[in-house]
């Protein structure tokens, strides 16, 4: 493997409203390309087996990945996974804290087709590839004889797929707790501005009793190891669910901490890429909070409330329709659980269309596309690099570090910006060592290039890039 120079980057001062509120690192690492050319690798794991363990999203495939020389052992593809946008497909993986001994299960998370279900009630073209689209988290097993995956047993399957903000993230807790975060389906936006965000609509009873789960967008879940609800789920609204919190938009990343903490990180529109910590029946305020309640350079404009009718206006981020009611973040009462940071929050009289982005204003924006998060905990192996979060970015092709104080309750400083490369990077894993940082890459994508402006072609593309720690 070719071992490159690599800095942290961008040595810039910390302000509180800073487009990038980042400092640079005072640690030395090596870089190198594992392996590249995966198809769209998305969740990235250590394994017992000392392997990486990945998911390739647009090939429905599980390898398994020697990190020293980069040799792939597939594990399985999966026949029935579908993928019709940049965020569906295979998406999280977990692997059972039993593996290699006795509990050799591995579970899934991936969208899919059925054209015998009902169809989602906010697709109103008839052709649409997303009219019968849903997601699913499966069991497999695990034969270490083989290197091989079979026998899929579905846990929950029915939950909401779209072709934006689909999230998808799977991890075990220590209680022994199935997690998994479930995005708003990019609702209020883009090609979707006149459908209403369902973040902070519960479940009824009637549809838990079906399995009707159309109201779990926008939501995290938690449920037993087979996929039933657990006893001891918080009831909201008197109602007991696998919803674990809500409130939330793109929630990409999930961590647990060693005493149990659950970090999520969470993309956020033009500003306010989120860091919450999830506790049972926590609201996260999304749509109507972005970041914290402060009334910054956001309002919950609702596209499909418009005085209009909504399929005759022009969606904008940055100009909204006089049609369209608007809501300050104040204005809502909640209850409302806040971020331990945001990544960014900028004032209002920000400027949304900076020339550096030449009309793709959202790569210049004050958010970086938050897209996982990992709970980097060593004190010794990477000197003043432990007792933080470190968080990717899909715009900025960098990874960020979070100090956390002691208690791991809060955010105890500014981000620090490091291994920036004309890349979008989508997850981490660590050694077990604590000295070298596996980043996995986008196949391609826009991002903000290491030059300035747009960055429109990937250096790495479907990688899995190792940053290992040098400096004594």
């Amino acid at each position: 493997m070719k071992r490159l120079a690599a800095a942290a980057l961008l040595a810039l001062p910390f302000t509180a409203h800073a487009q990038d509120t980042s400092i640079r690192g005072a640690v030395g690492f090596t870089q190198s390309v594992v392996v590249s050319g995966l198809e769209g690798p998305w969740e990235i794991t250590w394994g017992p087996d000392d392997m990486l363990w990945v998911t390739e999203r647009t090939a429905g495939r599980i390898d398994r990945i020697n990190p020293t020389t980069g040799e792939i052992f597939p594990a399985v593809t999966l026949p029935d996974m579908t993928t019709n946008s940049g965020q569906d497909g295979l998406l999280g993986l977990a692997l059972d804290p039993g593996l290699g001994k006795g509990q050799d299960y591995v579970y899934a998370f991936y969208t899919y087709t059925d054209p015998n279900t009902a169809p989602d009630p906010t697709v109103t073209d008839p052709n649409s590839p997303f009219l019968h689209a849903y997601s699913r988290v499966i069991r497999l097993s695990y034969d270490a004889t083989t290197g091989k995956l079979t026998d899929p047993k579905t846990l929950i399957e029915g939950l909401p797929a779209g072709a934006d903000h689909v999230s998808g993230r799977l991890k075990i807790g220590p209680d022994g707790k199935l997690y998994v975060t479930l995005g708003d389906q990019g609702n209020d936006q883009l090609a979707n501005f006149c459908i209403p965000i369902l973040a902070q609509r519960l479940p009824t009873a009637a549809e838990v009793t079906a399995k009707d789960y159309f109201a779990y967008q926008g939501k995290s879940l938690r449920m037993n190891i087979d996929g039933t609800i657990p006893a001891d789920n918080p009831t909201l609204n008197g109602i007991q669910s696998h919803v674990f919190t809500y409130g939330h938009r793109n929630m990409q990343g999930l961590a647990f901490g060693p005493d149990g903490t659950l970090y999520a990180s969470e993309q956020g529109p033009k500003t306010d890429d989120e860091v919450n910590i999830l506790t049972a029946g926590g609201n996260h305020g999304w749509p109507h909070v972005a970041g914290y309640q402060d009334d910054m350079a956001y309002q919950y404009a609702q596209w499909p409330e418009a005085s209009k009718p909504c399929d005759s206006l022009e969606f904008s981020d940055i100009t909204i329709d006089p049609s369209v009611p608007r809501e300050d973040e104040t204005a809502w009462p909640g209850p409302f659980t806040p971020p331990i940071a945001t990544m960014f929050s900028v004032p209002s009289d920000w400027n949304f269309e900076d020339p550096a982005c030449n009309g793709m204003n959202f790569i210049c924006w004050p958010t970086l596309a938050a897209s996982s998060i990992e709970a980097y905990m060593p004190t010794d192996p990477i000197p003043g690099f432990g007792n933080a979060l470190l968080v990717t970015a899909l715009k900025r092709g960098s990874l960020y570090r979070l100090p956390l104080s002691p208690d791991g309750k809060t955010v105890a400083g500014p981000a620090e910006r490091y291994f920036q490369t004309d890349n979008r990077y989508r997850d981490t894993a660590v050694s077990p060592d604590g000295k070298t940082i596996f980043v996995a890459t986008d196949p391609g994508g826009l991002h903000e290039a290491v030059g300035g402006g747009v960055g429109k072609d990937v250096v790495n593309a479907g990688a899995i890039l190792a940053f290992t720690h040098t400096d004594p």
